[in-house]
């Protein structure tokens, strides 16, 4: 009577728990818990990291908060593809935030600000070896100037026209504009793109303008590529400087405010995003 009892007891359960999985498959092919969990992501937003560089040297006297040697950056990128991280561009971004893509799991953007020769010689072909797209915002009077001197050194040279172009066709190298010849420290009286003290605001909007449209002018007539994004030279932004640049036509910006960036599918995102600045001697 017990060992009938028990055979009966674990049949019963048996048959509950078939039940039970055969009703929560069917809720999940019914796709009925899928809305709550995509509405949750897209309230929260999909977290996308943005890692600020700028040189690569091998000299480590030289090595410090600006200037990273090339084990370096080869190890961030090896961390990053072994952990499963996809490094993706400012267009992937904009697609997605227009409902026209989607975007990998776990996204992560590397950007190189200033458009240093030695990017092309480290940063390169380490993004070929690991697949990883990578981001660089070259300072165009700077490009002129080597393009024409034909001068490539990876101490101090910036990269030319054709470096660009080479870089940009193989497809995992998107650039934007850093301004064409408004990165400087004080110069003028102007840090990087700010207003400066007793400029009235229609000056500054046709100089800032006129600077960023340049930019905008030499990168299509150079590379048949226009720049989407515009990266804040120094990280600084002025009270009337977003709107200007949104006038102008561009769809995302980059400041050096280090902070996670949750993006949805409203274009606001775009704007601001934030960035780890990444030095040398660090893990």
């Amino acid at each position: 009577m017990f060992l009938s009892f028990s055979i009966n007891k674990r049949g019963f359960w048996a048959i509950c728990a078939a039940f039970l999985t055969g009703v929560l498959l069917g809720l999940v092919r019914m796709n009925f818990s899928q809305p709550a969990a995509v509405d949750a992501a897209v309230q929260e937003g999909i977290p996308v990291p943005v890692i600020m560089y700028h040189s690569i040297l091998k000299d480590e006297s030289r090595q410090g908060k600006y200037v990273i040697s090339p084990s370096e950056l080869e190890s961030d990128m090896k961390y990053l593809r072994d952990h499963g991280y996809t490094a993706v561009t400012v267009r992937d971004l904009i697609a997605y935030v227009n409902d026209e893509g989607e975007l990998p799991e776990k996204p992560v953007m590397l950007t190189f600000d200033d458009g240093y020769y030695n990017n092309y010689l480290y940063a390169y072909p380490l993004a070929e070896k690991y697949g990883m797209k990578i981001i660089i915002a070259p300072i165009g009077y700077y490009t002129d100037v080597f393009s024409e001197t034909g001068e490539e050194n990876g101490n101090y040279s910036h990269l030319t026209w054709d470096r660009i172009r080479e870089m940009q066709e193989s497809g995992l190298v998107e650039f934007q504009n850093h301004s064409y010849n408004m990165h400087a420290s004080e110069k003028g009286g102007r840090m990087g793109t700010r207003q400066m003290d007793g400029e009235d605001l229609q000056t500054y909007t046709e100089n800032l303008t006129g600077d960023l449209q340049m930019m905008q002018r030499k990168m299509t007539e150079n590379t048949g590529y226009t720049p989407d994004a515009f990266v804040y030279p120094f990280g600084l932004i002025s009270k009337s400087e977003p709107e200007i640049i949104k006038r102008l036509g561009f769809q995302c910006t980059f400041t050096c405010e280090e902070r996670m960036n949750y993006l949805t599918r409203d274009p606001e995102k775009l704007f601001d995003l934030g960035r780890y600045l990444r030095p040398s001697g660090r893990s």
